[in-house]
């Protein structure tokens, strides 16, 4: 259970653990690193409403927090998305453009819009609705990884494998466990939307370049945490 549980951390989180292989069958573990994130990024909400923050720069820090605590890696993987599949004009050229470390204006304005949504649906849905959409946008990348075959012969994507369908409905049933006491009867209108959202990123993925990547998986991540959000936040 511990080897699963560092894998995900080592690779989707910043924290110093010691680092494990991802193995297909453990993405049951994505959901416990949205945890561990969203955990710390809604205490560092609490304690900044706590010490009469208002609620714009409490959701602020926590959103910097969760950037801090990723490393951007998902907000790197939606910038590359961005200047890629739309950027590109073919499949090749698609993923060149996504390989490459500099970031054109579909990326900029990406990054921009996605961090503007995240900050006003945070406003809203506040710290219990940051931690759900945290898990339940994790369990969402697991969908691309399962559904799309590899677009790349190399990069982690393909170093992680491709989950079973048990190990896939498997993380989502322990993402909606997880995400349930944050979210409540707000679970039912979460839980779909960010398997809507991870459908919409892997149906794009495999018109634009037919399959998926590492890039793909944090442009997921992203997508579904804002949808989550938004569902959230319409509820309050």
């Amino acid at each position: 259970m511990l080897l699963p549980l560092r894998a995900a951390l080592g690779l989707l989180t910043r924290f110093p653990v010691q680092p494990a292989p991802l193995r297909p069958e453990g993405v049951w573990a994505f959901g416990l690193a949205g945890l561990a994130v969203g955990g710390l990024a809604a205490a560092l909400y609490w304690l900044a409403l706590a010490v009469g923050l208002p609620t714009g720069p409490a959701a602020a820090l926590a959103l910097a927090a969760q950037v801090l605590l990723t490393g951007g890696l998902h907000e790197d993987g939606l910038a590359d998305c961005a200047d890629g599949l739309w950027g590109g004009f073919e499949r090749a050229g698609r993923l060149e453009i996504m390989r490459d470390s500099r970031v054109g204006s579909y990326g900029v304005l990406g990054i921009g819009l996605t961090l503007l949504l995240r900050w006003s649906t945070l406003v809203v849905a506040g710290p219990l609705g940051l931690v759900a959409a945290a898990v339940l946008s994790r369990a969402a990348m697991i969908w691309p990884m399962h559904w799309l075959p590899h677009a790349r012969e190399d990069g982690l994507a393909r170093l992680a494998g491709r989950p079973s369908m048990r190990a896939t409905g498997l993380a989502f049933g322990l993402a909606a466990l997880l995400a349930l006491p944050f979210a409540g009867w707000g679970l039912l209108v979460a839980l779909p939307l960010a398997a809507m959202a991870a459908l919409a990123c892997s149906c794009i993925a495999k018109t634009k370049i037919g399959g998926q990547t590492g890039d793909v998986l944090g442009a997921t991540q992203q997508m579904a945490e804002i949808a989550v959000l938004l569902g959230l936040a319409a509820l309050v």
